[in-house]
C-alpha cells in the first residue's frame, strides 16, 4: 500500500497518517476462529461495522455455515505495518467473542462473520422449541420480527426481574404473567403494593377478540382483595397467625418482654380468646395497653373470627386461578407487612400439598429487604429464604421483582436461576447483577444501560440462550398507566 506523503509538511504529514490508518483499518477482515468447537473469537473492521453483543452472526467456512451469538464486543487498538513507511501505525478494531447455536461442532479457523439474517436466527429458534408450553412474550431486539419465547417448564425455578423506574418492568411482568395463566395450570399469588395487576381479569379495549376470549376461558375468575372493608377485602385473623407473628404484632421479644410474651402465649390457648377484640376483652391489661399504643386494635385487617381470611384463601382448592394481594389498599405499612407475611407463611406451612404456586413479590425489596427494619418485615423475610432455599421440592416457584436489586436479601437473590434484566443505568446495581448471576455473559448485562423501554435480557431456564428482547403487548388493562405504542 503506498502514499504519497509530503515529507517535511506537518499538516500534509498528519492527514498522509489519518488516511494511511483509515485504509489500513478498512482492510481488516470480519474473522472468527474456533479452538474446540463452542465458543469463538473474532476481530471485524470498526468501519461499517453492523455487529453488537447479543447479536447473531453467521460464520461461513469450509463450505459451512455456523450461527453464533455474540457475547463480548469492544474496540481494540494494535500496531499494523505499511510496506513503504517504516514503523508501526496503531490502528483500531473491533474485538469480541461469542457462542456457537447450531451448524456443527469442531475447531475453525478465519471463518468469514457476517450478521445473521432473521430468517436464519427463525429457522433456529424454529428447530429448537421444546415440546411443552411456550410462553410468546415479544420478539429478538437484535433479529427484528423475529418471535421469542420463554420455556414455561423453565418457571420450575425462581425468576428475578429488575429494571428502574422507567424501564416498562411493570407493563412487562404483566405481559408475563398474562401468558403464564393463559399457558400454564399454575396456580399464581400477586403480592401487589402499588395496585398495578388489579386488571389482570379484564381484557383491554383492542385485544384481539380471539385472544381475549381464549384469556378469559384460562383465567377466568382473577380474584383481587383490596382494602378492609367490602366483601373482598384482604382479612388476617389474629388467632390463625402463627406464635412469633403474633408477637411481632404487638412487638414482644421473648426475652426482653418476657412476662408478657408468656402471658400472650398462655392467653392465645384459651378457646375464647380468638381475634384482638376478644383480647381487647380480656383481662390482660398489659397486653391491651400495648396493642392500644401501637394502634393494632385499631387496624382494619382483623376480619373477626368469622370474616374472610387471606392465608386461609390462598390454599383453599377452590381459590381463584390467580389471587392478587393488593397491598397498596392497606392503609398502614404495618398491615402490608403482616399481610404479605401471612401469604408466605401459609404457603410455606402448607407446602407438603405440593401444590404448584407462582409466588409473585413486587417492590420485594420492601417484603424481603437485606435489613428489616422491624419484626413483622423480618418474618415475611425469613418465609421468603425459605421459599427460596427449599420451596421448589414443593412446588412453590418465587417471581421476585424489584428495582433495587441490592437491596433484597441475598439469601432470595442467589436462589433465582432466571434472570429478566431491563434497564439500570446505576453501574453498582449491574454489577450486583451480574456477581449473583455469574453465568449471564457479563458483556450482556452491561447493554442494560442503553435498554429501551420494554427491551429485557432473559438468561436462565426460561430461555433457550441469553437473548436480548421486547416485551409484545398486553391483553389485559395496566393497573398504571400504559406504555405508549405497545398497544
Amino acid at each position: 500500500m503506498h502514499q504519497n506523503l509530503n515529507v517535511g509538511d506537518p499538516l500534509s504529514e498528519l492527514e498522509g497518517y489519518r488516511g494511511l490508518r483509515e485504509a489500513l483499518e478498512a482492510s481488516i477482515l470480519p474473522l472468527a476462529t474456533s479452538v474446540d468447537g463452542r465458543r469463538f473469537e473474532f476481530q471485524a473492521s470498526l468501519q461499517g461495522l453492523e455487529l453488537e453483543a447479543g447479536g447473531y452472526v453467521a460464520l461461513d467456512a469450509g463450505g459451512r455455515t455456523r450461527l453464533g451469538q455474540l457475547l463480548s464486543l469492544e474496540m481494540h487498538q494494535q500496531q499494523a505495518g505499511a510496506l513503504d513507511r517504516p514503523g508501526h501505525i496503531l490502528i483500531r478494531v473491533a474485538r469480541g467473542d461469542g457462542v456457537l447455536l447450531a451448524g456443527g461442532s469442531g475447531p475453525f479457523h478465519d471463518a468469514m462473520v457476517r450478521r445473521a439474517s432473521p430468517a436464519e436466527v427463525k429457522r433456529w429458534l424454529d428447530a429448537t422449541r421444546p415440546d411443552h408450553a411456550r410462553l410468546d412474550v415479544g420478539e429478538l431486539t437484535l433479529a427484528r420480527g423475529v418471535p421469542f419465547a420463554l420455556d414455561a417448564a423453565g418457571f420450575g425455578r425462581h425468576t428475578f426481574l429488575c429494571g428502574q423506574s422507567g424501564s416498562g418492568k411493570t407493563y412487562s411482568l404483566g405481559v408475563l404473567l398474562e401468558r403464564l395463566l393463559m399457558e400454564t395450570s399454575l396456580q399464581v399469588v400477586v403480592l401487589d403494593p402499588n395496585s398495578d395487576y388489579v386488571r389482570l381479569g379484564k381484557p383491554r379495549t383492542g385485544a384481539d377478540p380471539e385472544i381475549a376470549e381464549r384469556y378469559r376461558e384460562a383465567v377466568f375468575p382473577v380474584g383481587v382483595r383490596s382494602g378492609t372493608t367490602d366483601e373482598a377485602r384482604i382479612g388476617v385473623r389474629f388467632r390463625e397467625l402463627s406464635p412469633a407473628a403474633r408477637a411481632a404484632v404487638l412487638r414482644l421479644d421473648p426475652v426482653a418482654d418476657r412476662e408478657e410474651y408468656s402471658e400472650l402465649i398462655a392467653l392465645m390457648e384459651d378457646a375464647e380468646i380468638r381475634s384482638v377484640e376478644d383480647l381487647a376483652r380480656s383481662r390482660a391489661e398489659r397486653l391491651k395497653q400495648r396493642a392500644g399504643n401501637l394502634g393494632v386494635d385499631g387496624w382494619g385487617i382483623w376480619p373477626g373470627p368469622e370474616g374472610m381470611s387471606l392465608p386461609d384463601e390462598v390454599v383453599s382448592p377452590t381459590a381463584p386461578r390467580c389471587l392478587v394481594v393488593d397491598l397498596g389498599s392497606l392503609p398502614t405499612r404495618e398491615e402490608q407487612s403482616l399481610a404479605a407475611g401471612a401469604v408466605l407463611e401459609r404457603l410455606w406451612r402448607e407446602r407438603s400439598r405440593r401444590e404448584p404456586v407462582a409466588i409473585v413479590i413486587d417492590e420485594a425489596h420492601n417484603v424481603c429487604p437485606a435489613e428489616p427494619e422491624d419484626p413483622l418485615t423480618a418474618l415475611a423475610t425469613a418465609d421468603a429464604i425459605r421459599i427460596a432455599g427449599e420451596g421448589r421440592k414443593f412446588g412453590l416457584y418465587l417471581i421476585i421483582v424489584t428495582q433495587r436489586p441490592q437491596k433484597v436479601h441475598e439469601n432470595v437473590l442467589s436462589q433465582c436461576d432466571n434472570l429478566i434484566l431491563m434497564r439500570m443505568n446505576s453501574t453498582a446495581d449491574l454489577g450486583h447483577v451480574a456477581d449473583v448471576f455469574s453465568f449471564v455473559p457479563p458483556g450482556l448485562i452491561d447493554r442494560a444501560a442503553a435498554f429501551g423501554q420494554g427491551e429485557a435480557l432473559v438468561a436462565g431456564k426460561i430461555a433457550s440462550h441469553p437473548a436480548l428482547m421486547r416485551f409484545g403487548a398486553r391483553i389485559t388493562e395496566e393497573g398504571g398507566a400504559d406504555v405508549a405504542g405497545w398497544a
